[in-house]
């Protein structure tokens, strides 16, 4: 059993998805930022709080299609393993977030979306050695 701290985050993406790679090493990104709004007793509305910000990272078929399925600004809800960096740099110390996503769908609390199931076909399936005859001609 793992110990990862697994998160669901709501949000919308903030940035294109940037892919790199291809096949089993094909690795994608894209920054989504979560703004949550707060009922505020005094003035009794609801305000803005300010957005955190996420670098969501994807692997193999997750990563080959977010590109083709999300664009800047659309609802997006996001599950996977938070990881939370540090580092230095120009002498400061940095904190930043990051999620390697396990699933990512947009939010249909605030949209529509059409599914499309991506085919993939085996290649030893289709593919015949050379030295093969077909079954029609072995009669």
């Amino acid at each position: 059993m793992s110990n990862d701290t697994l998160v669901t985050l709501v949000g919308n993406v903030a940035t294109e998805v940037k892919q790199h790679g291809s096949g089993d090493d094909e690795v994608a990104r894209f920054r989504l930022a979560v703004a949550p709004r707060r009922w505020d007793r005094q003035r009794e509305q609801w305000v803005d709080v300010p957005a955190s910000f996420y670098t969501v990272w994807a692997r193999r078929s997750l990563a080959a299609n977010l590109s083709s399925s999300l664009s800047i600004g659309e609802p997006v809800v996001v599950h996977g393993r938070l990881r939370v960096r540090e580092e230095e740099r120009d002498g400061r110390w940095r904190c930043s977030a990051d999620v390697d996503a396990v699933t990512v769908g947009h939010d249909l609390a605030r949209g529509t979306s059409a599914f499309k199931r991506v085919v993939k076909v085996e290649s030893f399936l289709t593919d015949r050695p050379k030295d093969s005859v077909p079954y029609a001609a072995r009669a």
